[in-house]
């Protein structure tokens, strides 16, 4: 039954089956972790349901230096004990591959060189307080034990041995884990009775994008050894949503976050296409739309946003996308070859789509209420720069006007007229005017909502309701470093965050969220990269290029800065993300002088 598994029948009864719990590697990692002392790991206890329960590892676990067999090791001598400054990283050859080198407080530690999530050279990040910050998308790893600590990604990377002798620095590593340049925690797994086929959960998890996964995925890593049910609207599996605006013919296999067996393995079950109608707090049961019951003893809600769509005259005409799926997004690609594409809002989703169309379509035309794109995002004068970006691929825009009628021939879609009466051919239209959060459902739940439809929830994403927390696009939370300010952050990394917020706040660890915002967008090859939350900034303060592309933004409100932007300027968004992780105010007359030293420098 592949990682989608099919709902029972209502009603059917089944015997209970005894709970056999065992932790288990992915494939690919065992046989190369070293047995815990003893031999075999001793029996560990953890809350589920209520009731400790033991388990006795079967697998191994992994030992705190990986010294895998001598016939998959490779050790070299790296360089001179005396080549690194204290808070000085460099890549090294061992040959089978690349590694990691960091020098800090005097000792050296090796880790896999490449961020799990995309790719990026980790000798490019940052490395602060015993952790390096990936110079793409700020995601963290601690120094010492390879472990992800911020997101966003899912894995961790893998740690070397580091030995000193006669004054050279060597390194031993497996191969494997050389070519791998990743490594899937260790995770308990869940063998329930019958899995996919009774009433009850222990973890319902409504929403399987980032936070969802995330926090199933968690529960598994801390030992968690219940139900776990992860519920979607979608047809598919956990898969990589901002790539869908970014490379529209990505196809679902390419997307995947996990492939089915991952979900297999550690007994976490998908239900596909499942809608949650209500949710029963007192009785602790949901509701799906086909009838069907589930009870549970805990509940994450992640249900993510709807796309809003327009509502002028003609929105029904075929041919008119928000997107959502894959499927749409592929159709939009197959629709705008050779013809000709209008895209509504120029918000990141809006402008990635009109760049991967630009290749694509005939013509390419952008229509914003805006006098300039991200403008309260970015302010006008960033926002100037990319649409001069964008105007130099071909693409036009209609700025200050809206989209009053869409004109269609046989039901499909040929015209877009603006309000400005301004007429444009369009085969194809992409709306991207922003989104509400998906809690419709929850209306007469007794689960809190604001004016706006957003769950709010508290430090620990925990709602109103004991045993029920929320995460992702749909909640608003307390920002820690802008005064606990209550903001909703509809991003990729922060979702992440707050899924294993609120996994290990199930488990009664008392987690609080406190990670630096940070998002990025990839246009014509060019990546702006941005830390903080610049919601109510007064002034930005630009360092470099703009024309070039090649600057540096900070966004000031009073006397400090509250977020950073840039293009072609790395490491110094993940450098700022971590400054003001580290509780440190940046005041603007710091970054008005243009002296970035302190900034642009590696090292803490």
């Amino acid at each position: 039954m592949g990682g989608c598994f099919s709902k029972p029948k209502p009603g059917t009864a089944l015997p209970t089956v005894e709970l056999k719990i065992e932790v288990v590697l992915p494939e690919k990692e065992r046989g190369k972790e070293e047995l815990s002392a003893g031999g075999k790991g001793s029996p560990r206890a953890y809350q589920g349901n209520g009731t400790a329960r033991h388990f006795h590892t079967e697998e191994r676990l992994p030992a705190p230096h990986p010294y895998p067999g001598p016939q998959d090791c490779v050790e070299a001598a790296v360089c001179h004990v005396k080549d690194l400054e204290n808070g000085q990283m460099r890549e090294v050859e061992l040959g089978w591959g690349k590694v990691l080198l960091v020098k800090d407080n005097g000792e050296y530690h090796a880790l896999g060189h490449k961020c799990p999530h995309y790719g990026a050279p980790l000798v490019k990040g940052v490395l602060s307080r015993g952790r390096v910050r990936c110079p793409w998308h700020g995601a963290c790893f601690n120094i010492n034990t390879g472990d992800l600590e911020d997101f966003p990604g899912l894995d961790s990377l893998h740690k070397f041995q580091v030995k000193i002798e006669k004054e050279k620095v060597y390194i031993r590593a497996s191969k494997q884990a050389l070519q791998l340049q990743r490594r899937t925690k260790v995770m308990a797994k869940c063998i329930s009775p019958s899995a996919g086929h009774s009433g009850s959960t222990n973890v319902l998890i409504v929403g399987a994008g980032a936070a969802g996964l995330v926090c199933a995925e968690t529960l598994r890593q801390e030992g968690f050894s219940d139900r776990i049910v992860l519920c979607t609207l979608d047809r598919h599996l956990p898969y990589d949503r901002p790539k869908l605006s970014k490379s529209l013919d990505a196809q679902p296999e390419q997307l995947a976050l996990r492939p089915k067996e991952f979900f297999r393995a550690y007994g976490i079950e998908v239900l596909t296409e499942a809608q949650v109608v209500t949710v029963d707090v007192r009785n602790k049961k949901v509701v799906f739309k086909d009838g069907f019951k589930l009870e549970y003893s805990k509940l994450l809600l992640a249900p993510g946003s709807s796309p809003k769509s327009l509502s002028c005259k003609g929105k029904e005409v075929e041919n008119v996308f928000t997107i959502r799926t894959p499927e749409d997004a592929n159709r939009v690609v197959r629709l705008a070859r050779g013809r000709n594409a209008v895209v509504v809002g120029a918000g990141f989703l809006g402008m990635e789509v009109a760049a991967y169309l630009t290749e694509k379509a005939h013509s390419v035309s952008v229509v914003e209420l805006e006098e300039t794109p991200f403008r309260k995002f970015l302010g006008t004068r960033v926002g100037r720069a990319l649409m001069k970006m964008f105007e130099n691929n071909r693409v036009k825009f209609y700025m200050q006007t809206e989209v009053s009628e869409l004109r269609a021939q046989e039901g499909k879609l040929k015209e877009v007229v603006l309000k400005s009466s301004k007429i444009l051919r369009a085969d194809v239209c992409v709306v991207g005017i922003g989104a509400v959060p998906a809690t419709g459902f929850l209306r007469q739940s007794g689960i809190s909502l604001d004016s706006r439809g957003f769950i709010p929830v508290n430090k620990m994403m925990q709602t109103n309701v004991p045993g029920v927390f929320a995460a992702g696009d749909a909640v608003t939370f307390p920002l820690a470093w802008r005064n606990n300010r209550k903001v909703n952050i509809p991003h990729w990394q922060m979702a992440h965050v707050q899924g294993r917020v609120a996994a290990q706040n199930m488990l009664a660890q008392e987690a609080e969220i406190s990670t630096v915002p940070y998002l990025w967008t990839a246009m014509f090859g060019k990546s702006l990269r941005y830390a903080g939350y610049g919601e109510g900034f007064d002034d930005v303060i630009i360092q470099g290029d703009l024309e070039e592309l090649k600057f540096v933004a900070f966004y000031t409100k009073g006397d400090e800065v509250i977020a950073v932007a840039s293009m072609n300027y790395d490491p110094i968004v993940s450098k700022v993300a971590e400054v003001l992780a580290s509780g440190r105010a940046i005041r603007k007359r710091e970054v008005e002088t243009g002296d970035m030293s302190w900034l642009t420098g590696k090292g803490s």
